[in-house]
């Protein structure tokens, strides 16, 4: 009799969640908490201990962002090996106070996370570093996925950063002694943070690359505030015609008048919600802003500034609005697409190839080559040969490493004429031009 083997019933697998496994948290400073320094004494004893230290100083400040109009620092964080960790309140003191402490970071490199954020502030109180390093710019460009201070330290450091009070109003006093222990983290940690950083960018053989980066930071003079800044008024695009496009621009610089003034952030002033739907109304009358919603509940004396500013606005509905230059590059692909085709061709190779370039060196394009810079290149007419594209970035502000890496891309699309699909093309924000 002939046997039948039956199948083997293999049990149906369960699946696994995997496990995941939450860092641990650190929500003290390893260097230990000092109290808040609010005088010539306590600042004096800070930077003895400070110059006693051996290494880099890690330095953060904490603005009012969202609350004031003004971008002072309201706390000064300083940490440095065998030096101590130190919480300055900048307030009391004046520019000469800092002497003392300026001497001591221009004596060593500083390391600052997202140091264009906080130089500014740093600069008016007198802090001036002449060696960087930025651990957000260089994690940038070493080619990590996630720079914010809190995903960087897990994913390199393997712990949590207690974070909650990221958008606190920092002119408040006095301050929270939890806030100064979040304020205090956030040097704690740039020690260990630095040197992990730099091994990322020795790996990826970038070191030279952000140390570039770094002195062109260092040497760039503090941003002036950019002209016409109403034109980037959230919801702007929603009115087109010249007198509503006169009242976001009116409504916008009384607003920036008042909280100059007074020191209070805009949008607590007047949501740019209201401005837009105030242009897009066209009020004939007070009475008829007091009726839009946005408007209802201001005080008689700010209704009255609306008002008047969009009188002003309305006597001059086809006043001019002063944009860039008429050979300027424009902002918006479409408009190459229409005005300069063939010009419009070269970006579109331009920005298919430098993201080739980019994807194969680890590194973001806007990093390797800013946005206005590439719009310049395509948009006048072409350049015959390597050396002339070189000279042109250089020109432009371009570092070394970048040109070496995109002058012979820019070299080769200088005389395309038949532009390649950009998918993201038109999802591109409109701007005014």
């Amino acid at each position: 009799m002939e046997s039948h083997q039956l199948p083997e019933i293999v049990p149906e697998e369960s699946v696994e969640q995997s496990e995941v496994v939450e860092l641990p948290l650190r929500d003290q400073p390893v260097a230990g908490m000092s109290e808040l320094i609010t005088d010539l004494m306590g600042l004096k004893n800070a930077c003895a201990q400070l110059a006693k230290g051996t290494g880099p100083i890690a330095i953060d400040a904490e603005r009012a962002s969202g609350y004031k109009y003004s971008q002072r620092a309201y706390l000064i964080q300083v940490h440095r090996k065998d030096g101590g960790l130190h919480l300055i309140d900048p307030i009391p003191f004046k520019l000469a106070d800092f002497v003392r402490l300026n001497e001591i970071l221009q004596s060593c490199e500083t390391i600052i996370h997202a140091s264009t954020q906080d130089l500014p502030c740093m600069r008016e109180i007198g802090l001036n570093p002449t060696s960087l390093f930025d651990t957000e710019l260089g994690a940038r460009i070493a080619g990590m996925a996630k720079v914010g201070l809190g995903p960087l330290t897990e994913e390199l450091l393997g712990f949590r950063l207690a974070k909650e009070h990221s958008a606190v109003d920092w002119s408040i006093r006095p301050l929270r002694q939890d806030w100064l222990i979040y304020a205090a983290l956030d040097v704690d940690v740039l020690l260990e943070l630095r040197d992990a950083v730099e091994t990322k960018l020795i790996e990826n053989k970038k070191l030279a690359w952000v140390n570039e980066e770094f002195a062109a930071i260092l040497a760039s003079p503090t941003p002036q505030p950019k002209t016409d800044r109403w034109k980037k008024t959230s919801g702007i695009h929603k009115v087109k015609r010249p007198d509503q496009l006169a009242i976001v621009r009116e409504l916008w610089r009384a607003r920036d008048e008042i909280g100059r003034e007074k020191d209070i952030a805009g949008g607590r002033i007047l949501s740019e919600y209201a401005i837009v739907a105030a242009a897009a109304t066209v009020p004939k009358n007070i009475n008829e802003l007091k009726g839009i919603s946005a408007f209802t509940r201001q005080p008689p004396e700010l209704l009255k500034k609306w008002w008047d500013a969009i009188a002003i606005a309305s006597a001059n509905p086809e006043l001019k609005i002063k944009g860039p230059p008429s050979d300027a590059p424009p902002t918006q692909m479409r408009v190459w697409r229409e005005r300069e085709p063939v010009a419009y061709a070269r970006l579109t190779h331009a920005k298919a190839r430098l993201k080739e370039v980019a994807e194969a060196n680890s590194i973001p394009v806007e990093n390797m080559a800013s946005p206005d810079l590439v719009r310049k290149l395509c948009w006048y007419a072409p350049l015959p040969d390597l050396a002339q594209v070189e000279a042109a970035l250089l020109k432009a502000g371009a570092r070394a490493w970048q040109i070496e890496l995109i002058g012979p891309t820019l070299a080769q699309i200088q005389f395309e004429t038949e532009p390649v699909v950009i998918a993201a093309e038109e999802a591109e924000p409109a701007q005014s031009e």
